[in-house]
């Protein structure tokens, strides 16, 4: 392990600290004013799924042969406690008269209500009359933000139309109330929940980090220096992923910009406490405040490098999903966390250098002469200096390592355990405050009509001329999943093309549904075979939001299975080339791995029994793994290090009590403030971000209490020298004293 001793001059020395200062500023403000930032570049309705996916082929035959109902449907959920009145139909026809007449911005279509008598659309109501749901279609090339313009356009001309606010109206009151759902009103508050919790993510964060760096160092001075630290490294972030987005390069979600903000600052602050606590530590043997920073650098830099390298490139290989949503989380979390990295390893050093022992205000770290100069020349007695004789956990580790490895793998084993009972969803309304206004208008929807009216599928079927559309109808109408089969239409391009809307009898957004859509297929294809079609596969097609979510599903778990193997074998790579020892590697890895099964089991326990969630977002063991994976690596180098280096001048088991107590404080301080972070995220009002706080939240947990401390120290000892097979390891047989630097 090589150090990086000699570039610490070169960032932090008397002249340096101020030419590094400077040009961070220099860099950031000139990005700053030249590129855009980050959050004007956004765009939340990127596609996720790719061109070859079944349901996107669907959508674009639907676009062709079927272009009146191609659009993205917005469904207006009309209701009235006690029955709908003939007057709030008159007043529905009269906004459907009008939007034909004046179309909103991005409208698409809308069905000819506005020609009709109230009495043809009393046949449409609910069977206790209170509840009606109208469509209005959108361009599908239109934006959240877009679509959140025409929908409080529409709820205007709704209210200029009834002289009263249906949309404000309470939905359980006498009053008619309005609420929009259906796959616009879903978008519209997604979007909304994500651009609300970006600025009180944002605010939450910073006071927790500076609380608890506040907590940890009693210092007003040390709790800003990581602080400024993480506002200079976003400050060059921003602009980065601006252009970057700007140039068509990447695409950048709300949601990938609020997360990245929480590993800006947890991750960040972890690296700066690396410095910084080795720095503290230094100043208390060296009077020479820039010898002492120097000697700091050289000694934890290899480590914070090696830590963010390492999240970096596990978070890199999120660039290997097909899925959008994971794909554009890639790039804009490893350069974060590359830039932090960087501003770790020099603009702290400068920051550090500049205020040198004044940095830990009031608390001044002093070697014990210094202190004992201090005293005198206050004509106070001179201070003993305190040698600990406590073991402390290294201590404990080292008498007993059997029970301490048996103990933490039957925990960690028994919470991993629950993991396999894990259930997930892909439902995006379930993971919706119940007071939402699509959920609303989902909810009636599903109470008062079925629920597969909220997001009906297309089926489309290239019959070659030889099949009868209303032989179709017969057979769909036979499946026992299916609620209701629309008459069938014929396609406006090509005569052959049938198609169909079908309800499903369950959610739409649900796995049940899910489930029918390679049913829905087989049954189709099976039927065309029967008629001796050829290639069937080839002429069957389905689109809608159900379709959406199966290929969701399933390109998911694709991602999943090829993104952990590979983050798995990259951070063992990496382990391997910096420890040099295959031993270590495989279990520093395998420790991780097991934290992580164990979180997610405890996450579980927590989201299942205790909030009472019947399941948990499909995305999240993903996100948590490459989260926990990389960033439970941070600690367990950082430890490892620090023996490795001590057992070249004491034997391995002082060298692991040692080496535990020495970055014991300051791992501990780093994962609260990282678990912190992430616990933040449980604090939103979106159940997804919910779940992934509190399922990365436990693991950092559990890394920072159970498998950095006890767990792999434990099994380093026991394994002795094998620990550092293939390298060398030369037995030190007589105890020294501690290594002071």
């Amino acid at each position: 392990m090589k150090e990086m001793s000699g570039y610490g001059k070169w960032v932090a020395g008397r002249k340096t600290k101020w030419i590094t200062l400077l040009v961070w500023i220099v860099a950031v403000g000139v990005l700053t004013l030249v590129w855009p930032s980050v959050n004007s570049q956004v765009l939340n309705n990127a596609q996720n799924l790719p061109d070859d996916a079944q349901s996107v082929r669907a959508a674009a035959v639907a676009e062709q042969e079927f272009p009146g109902g191609s659009g993205t449907p917005a469904l207006l959920v009309w209701h009235r406690e006690g029955g709908l009145s003939e007057e709030d139909l008159i007043h529905i026809i009269a906004v459907y008269g009008k939007l034909e007449q004046q179309p909103l911005e991005h409208q698409n279509f809308v069905p000819p209500l506005g020609q009709l008598p109230p009495q043809a659309l009393q046949a449409s109501l609910s069977e206790d009359r209170s509840t009606l749901v109208t469509p209005v279609l959108f361009e599908k090339t239109a934006d959240s933000d877009q679509l959140g313009e025409a929908v409080t356009q529409l709820k205007a001309l709704v209210s200029a139309e009834t002289g009263a606010d249906p949309a404000a109206a309470e939905v359980e009151s006498s009053e008619l109330s309005l609420r929009v759902s259906g796959p616009v009103g879903i978008s519209i508050d997604a979007t909304g929940l994500f651009e609300d919790a970006d600025v009180s993510l944002l605010i939450a964060t910073v006071i927790l980090v500076l609380v608890f760096l506040l907590l940890i160092y009693r210092s007003p001075v040390l709790a800003l220096i990581p602080l400024v630290a993480v506002g200079f490294a976003y400050g060059l972030t921003s602009p980065l992923l601006g252009k970057m987005a700007q140039e068509g390069w990447i695409t950048v979600d709300s949601q990938a910009i609020s997360i990245m903000t929480v590993l800006l600052f947890g991750a960040g602050t972890d690296y700066c406490l690396f410095l910084i606590s080795r720095f503290r530590q230094m100043l208390k043997v060296e009077e020479n405040k820039g010898r002492a920073l120097l000697s700091a650098i050289s000694h934890s830099s290899g480590a914070i490098a090696m830590s963010g390298f390492t999240v970096v490139l596990a978070l890199f290989a999120l660039l290997l999903a097909k899925y959008g949503a994971y794909h554009r989380f890639a790039v804009p979390f490893s350069v974060s966390i590359l830039i932090m990295g960087i501003a770790s390893l020099t603009l702290v050093p400068a920051l550090l250098a500049i205020f040198g022992r004044k940095s830990f205000f009031p608390f001044i770290p002093r070697t014990p002469q210094m202190e004992a100069e201090r005293a005198k020349a206050k004509g106070k007695p001179v201070p003993e200096v305190k040698v600990s004789r406590k073991k402390g956990i290294g201590g404990f580790v080292v008498s007993r390592p059997w029970a301490i490895v048996g103990v933490t793998v039957v925990l960690l084993g028994v919470l991993a355990s629950f993991s396999s009972g894990i259930r997930f969803t892909y439902d995006l309304l379930s993971s919706f405050p119940e007071d939402m206004e699509s959920r609303q208008g989902f909810d009636l929807i599903g109470t008062q009509f079925s629920p597969g009216e909220l997001a009906p599928a297309k089926l489309m079927i290239d019959t070659g001329g030889q099949a009868d559309g209303g032989d179709f109808k017969v057979v769909l109408g036979g499946l026992s999943y299916v609620d209701t089969v629309s008459d069938p239409q014929t396609g406006a391009v090509n005569k052959d093309i049938i198609g169909f809307d079908i309800e499903f009898k369950d959610n739409p957004y649900s796995l049940e549904a899910m489930s029918h859509i390679p049913a829905l297929q087989n049954t189709v294809e099976q039927a065309l075979t029967d008629a001796g079609l050829d290639n069937p596969q080839e002429r069957v097609w389905i689109s809608g939001q159900t379709a959406t979510q199966y290929d969701t599903k399933e390109l998911g778990e694709r991602d999943t299975d090829l993104i952990i193997p590979v983050v798995i074998g990259l951070i063992s790579l990496l382990l391997l080339i910096y420890l040099r020892s295959l031993v270590a590697t495989v279990y520093l890895v395998a420790t991780v791995i097991l934290s992580f099964f164990s979180a997610l089991g405890l996450g579980w326990i927590i989201i299942h029994y205790v909030l009472g969630a019947d399941a948990i977002q499909g995305a999240i063991p993903l996100y948590s793994f490459v989260f926990l994976v990389a960033l439970g690596e941070d600690y367990n180098i950082f430890m490892i290090s620090n023996i490795w280096k001590k057992r070249k001048v004491m034997p391995l088991k002082q060298a692991i009590a040692e080496g535990v107590n020495e970055t014991g404080s300051v791992i501990t301080s780093a994962g609260l403030i990282l678990a912190g972070t992430f616990a933040v995220l449980a604090t939103l009002p979106i159940q997804v971000l919910v779940q992934f706080g509190i399922i990365t939240a436990i693991g950092v947990l559990l890394d920072t209490f159970v498998v950095r401390p006890f767990l792999v120290p434990a099994i380093t000892l026991l394994l002795g020298r094998w620990s550092f097979w293939p390298g060398k390891h030369h037995e030190v047989s007589q105890p020294q004293a501690a290594e002071e630097h």
